[in-house]
């Protein structure tokens, strides 16, 4: 009896989590898993079937694939790019990764069409299994989680470059990828928190036990990753970074420690060095290929100037030399271009980009056109504008995370491209950010479909026809271009009615 009376006594001594710190620490999570990995595997579905259909054609190169694609089979040949006119390593404007990935597609399949698209279609199909566990565990409903991947299916951005043999695919994908792995993150830092508390833990005296987090490193890497395809992912590295700090800082506020800003900096500061020490180990390692080889373009550049080469830092220092090259490159890239446009116009749909373009096509008409048009299905992309205004007056009301976790992410793909007026850009540029785009159209759909605990059986319902109700809308938009995303060969008339915004889109 004493046993049990002390074992009663200490229990009762353990003192209680408030109901709303709980909710902070661990919301409820959605309790049909079985039904969210249908619903995944049904959306992947959807998306794998519109990108393998028709996957080779148009036949040959097109837009960038005669760079990528290219360059993809270079690697596999000679472990780095090749110029076959100097015979000799070429000089490229973006890290290997992206066109390693290419490469393990012809690796697979050979030097065709099929070869050098379906690397992108497995990242694409990725983006979208991604967005869809990504949203169900941001909004807590597998109803919006399923719509957020089938938007992904059925954007014309996504779908596009989800059949192409470019980059951008890769990066965004890993970008993603990274995304999910602090979502994971912070949610599993937060049950830690709650554990202590629920067992004694006092957040004033001392704070829970070491743990890695396994979920942040696995970020760093693949952002390291996405860095390793195009240098862009550096803003997504730094906003992600901040992210991190934030969550780290409002969890030790949500439990009470008295002086949380201080200890998250003591705390953390290390795993953030840690974080970024991690990224660029991954981006080095993504130069392997240049490493282990004598081709590489500036390779030997310090000995080719009679300069001295240590066996490690010498190699390194021809890479920084690289990269200042690559770098220059970059600032002073300005010519004008057909199909460039400016990140305002990107939300806009305003300039998309012509990958293929033939008249020389059968179509049973007098006059015929065949386009595969990199164009944002436009409907869904117009609503992206609205949808951001509805998370920010969220976030400020509400002072929800997932608002500016979002607004964060987009401003990362938006923001630095206005610091470069003069440089050549294009609306492929924002595809790493369309994903969080697309949680914030979701995220607004949730607030207007009522999907919350609380929220009664007619608002439910009636949510559930709005947001029927607009991903039908979109998917008829969608199958409306999608000649145009396909290249198939259709009437001049009918390919001219799609051109809405007329001389904008042509």
């Amino acid at each position: 009896m004493t046993a049990i009376a002390e074992r009663e006594d200490a229990a009762v001594s353990v003192p209680s989590v408030a109901p709303d710190v709980r909710d902070r620490l661990a919301p409820p999570a959605p309790d049909d898993r079985l039904r969210g990995w249908i619903v995944t595997g049904a959306v992947v579905a959807i998306a794998a079937v519109l990108r393998l259909v028709g996957l080779v054609h148009p036949r040959g190169m097109i837009f960038d694939e005669v760079y990528y694609a290219q360059d993809a089979w270079d690697l596999l040949h000679h472990g780095v790019e090749w110029e076959d006119r100097n015979n000799t390593g070429a000089f490229v404007a973006h890290p290997p990764l992206g066109k390693w990935c290419i490469a393990l597609g012809e690796w697979l399949f050979g030097f065709n069409e099929f070869g050098w698209r379906i690397s992108a279609v497995v990242a694409s199909l990725i983006s979208v299994l991604l967005i869809v566990r990504i949203a169900r565990r941001l909004f807590g409903s597998t109803v919006l989680a399923g719509v957020a991947g089938l938007l992904m299916a059925l954007d014309g951005m996504a779908f596009v470059t989800g059949r192409t043999a470019l980059l951008d695919v890769f990066l965004m994908v890993f970008v993603l990828a990274g995304f999910y792995f602090l979502i994971r993150d912070r949610e599993q830092r937060r049950r830690r928190w709650l554990s202590a508390l629920d067992n004694g833990l006092d957040p004033k005296r001392r704070r829970p036990g070491f743990a890695v987090p396994w979920w942040r490193l696995a970020a760093a890497v693949m952002l390291g990753c996405a860095l390793g395809v195009k240098w862009s992912a550096v803003w997504y590295i730094a906003a992600f970074m901040l992210l991190i700090f934030v969550w780290e800082w409002r969890a030790r506020r949500s439990v009470g420690v008295p002086h949380a800003f201080r200890d998250t900096l003591i705390d953390e500061l290390g795993w953030l060095f840690a974080f970024g020490m991690i990224v660029a180990l991954v981006y080095l390692a993504t130069w392997t290929g240049w490493f282990v080889t004598d081709d590489g373009w500036g390779r030997h550049w310090a000995a080719e100037h009679g300069q001295s080469e240590p066996p490690v830092w010498g190699a390194l220092s021809n890479l920084i030399k690289y990269h200042q090259e690559v770098l220059e490159f970059h600032e002073g890239l300005s010519s004008p271009h057909t199909y460039q446009s400016w990140p305002w116009q990107w939300l806009l749909d305003a300039r998309p980009v012509a990958y293929y373009w033939s008249t020389e096509v059968d179509c049973g008409a007098g006059s015929c056109a065949a386009e595969v048009l990199l164009l944002g299905t436009p409907l869904l992309w117009w609503s992206f504008i609205p949808a951001l205004v509805a998370i920010i007056v969220w976030g400020l009301a509400k002072r929800d995370w997932r608002s500016w976790a979002l607004l964060v992410a987009v401003a990362a793909g938006f923001l630095p491209w206005l610091n470069y007026p003069d440089r050549t850009m294009f609306y492929f540029y924002a595809l790493p950010a369309e994903p969080f785009l697309i949680l914030a159209v979701v995220f607004a759909l949730g607030m207007i479909g009522g999907y919350s605990r609380t929220s009664t059986v007619e608002r439910r319902l009636t949510g559930a026809f709005i947001v029927a109700g607009y991903v039908t809308v979109i998917a008829l938009c969608f199958a409306y271009f999608y000649p145009i995303y396909t290249g198939m060969a259709i009437p001049y008339d009918e390919w001219y009615a799609r051109m809405w915004l007329d001389k904008l889109w042509i």
